[in-house]
């Protein structure tokens, strides 16, 4: 059974019964962008301004019981002290109605929030609140001066009016409903008018109503403003790991396109290079007519036209493999150390036949003395003839081809073959350095060409540790250069010491 899922992996490149591992990723950002789409006002606002001002209120629910100690403890000094112990009980009462309605809406999620109904229960809950402020009022102190105890009630008060608007900015009225009731009371029934500083007090307590109001309509505003920023995060966080999704899913499913690939090439490898190794060699026998001459023409240029085509064949094949197994790490370096000007030197003496057929010049300037390098002698070959070649292909008749070895600047060695060719366009850079990729000028060149050379010339260079660079100009020509680093060049040896015979 397990045999048989193996199978069937190789097979599919993305296994379609996975599940979808983004699912929940999706729903959160879909979530988010509603959110995000929502304005001030809307139902999602009003259910996270409610969710703010229950958190704010049971937050500050300490803050009460000590204040109705503190007057009660200053109560106690003044001989009133039942009078204040019934205005304390009836304030912590209507003030626990007010928390209890608070922390029921914070348990709650904030889509089963019905704004309406929570901002209606709130402004009830508010309004008894404000029933032991307007008791307090109500409250008379016989043993005080004239106008003292009426000026600590318009102090305090106004201390609770600052404090309601602090912690009740997010729920818009609840000033009003909570104080309106205790400032009529202390203006209309508590405050004697004719007394200068209680009329002031009366007064100062009606004005601060709206003000405080003015200052809780922009609290409301700022806490909007919050709420504005944080969706905006929120479907910022969403958007990027929603992004990390897809990109860890890419990744995967170029994994197992690479792993695919990797495997089909292994495969072609096999069965592609059998029968083509036979096709070449009955091909060759024919074209040499080494059974005996054949009497047709025709059928001998045909062998040859095959034995051709399948070397052209044979080298593409051997292309992709290279490119494929570069790509997916798995090119093996035998690393020895050589001489890079001997193989250059080989390089270009491999390909003087077919710079001749086309008169074209090759200028050699090697540093002479250059110690070895450690590095793959195929590979270091197989970068000098891709690159010989493309120069050979795209110098003109007549042209010239100068290849230079030398240092680079910081103790490595470099290979530069430049030519005087039409050059590559800027915006083809990117193609012509992609696998299978050719400009404009290759595709109509008569030389047929495969797109790979320059990829795996890319690839073999980093392998090495080094780096390729194609630097081109139009009707000036181009220049490739291959460097290795400097951790790639031996020490030169010793001279072995000889002893003389006495």
């Amino acid at each position: 059974m397990a045999l048989l899922r193996s199978h069937t992996a190789d097979k599919n490149i993305v296994d379609r019964t996975k599940a979808h591992r983004n699912s929940d990723v999706a729903k959160a950002i879909r979530r988010t962008r509603d959110r995000l789409a929502q304005q001030a006002g809307s139902p999602a606002y009003d259910r996270e301004l409610i969710k703010l001002h229950a958190r704010a209120i049971i937050n500050s629910a300490p803050a009460i019981p000590l204040l109705v100690l503190i007057i009660w403890a200053v109560s106690l000094i003044a001989g009133m002290t039942q009078d204040f112990l019934a205005w304390g009980l009836l304030t912590l009462v209507c003030y626990a109605g007010l928390a209890m309605v608070a922390r029921r809406t914070d348990e709650l999620d904030a889509e089963n929030i019905d704004p309406a109904a929570w901002r209606r229960r709130f402004l009830i809950g508010h309004f008894f609140s404000g029933l032991g402020w307007a008791y307090f009022a109500l409250m008379a102190c016989e043993a005080c001066a004239p106008g003292q105890f009426s000026t600590v009630q318009a102090v305090v008060l106004l201390l609770a009016i600052a404090a309601t608007a602090l912690f009740a900015s997010a729920l818009r009225g609840a000033l009003v409903v909570t104080f309106a009731l205790p400032v009529l009371v202390f203006a209309g029934v508590t405050a004697r008018l004719h007394v200068p500083v209680e009329a002031l007090m009366a007064a100062l307590l009606i004005a601060s109503v709206p003000f405080f109001t003015y200052v809780a309509g922009h609290l409301q505003k700022s806490t909007l403003m919050l709420l504005s920023f944080r969706t905006e995060k929120d479907a910022l966080i969403a958007e990027l790991e929603t992004a990390k999704a897809m990109s860890d899913e890419a990744r995967w499913r170029a994994e197992e396109a690479n792993l695919a690939k990797s495997r089909f090439l292994a495969s072609m490898s096999h069965e592609l290079r059998t029968p083509l190794n036979a096709i070449l060699g009955f091909s060759e026998v024919m074209a040499k007519e080494v059974l005996g001459p054949m009497k047709n023409d025709t059928y001998r240029e045909y062998a040859r036209d095959i034995h051709g085509s399948g070397h052209h064949l044979l080298n593409l094949i051997n292309e992709i493999l290279d490119l494929s197994r570069i790509e997916a790490g798995r090119y093996q370096l035998s690393e020895e150390p050589l001489t890079l000007v001997d193989i250059v030197e080989e390089g270009c003496h491999m390909m003087e036949l077919r710079s001749r057929a086309k008169d074209i010049r090759v200028v050699r300037e090697f540093e002479q003395g250059m110690p070895r390098l450690l590095a793959d002698e195929r590979s270091i070959r197989q970068i000098t003839l891709n690159l010989l070649s493309n120069a050979v292909k795209f110098t003109p008749s007549g042209g010239e081809i100068r290849v230079r070895v030398g240092w680079t600047a910081g103790g490595g060695q470099y290979i530069s073959i430049r030519d005087n060719g039409p050059g590559i366009p800027e915006d083809e850079m990117p193609v012509v350095l992609s696998a299978f990729g050719q400009g404009a000028i290759a595709i109509k060149s008569a030389e047929q060409g495969t797109g790979l050379g320059l990829p795996i010339v890319q690839g073999l260079a980093e392998l090495h540790g080094g780096a390729f660079e194609l630097h081109s100009k139009l009707r000036e020509g181009t220049e490739a250069i291959v460097t290795f680093p400097a951790s790639r060049v031996m020490e030169p040896l010793p001279a072995v010491p000889v002893r003389r015979r006495a």
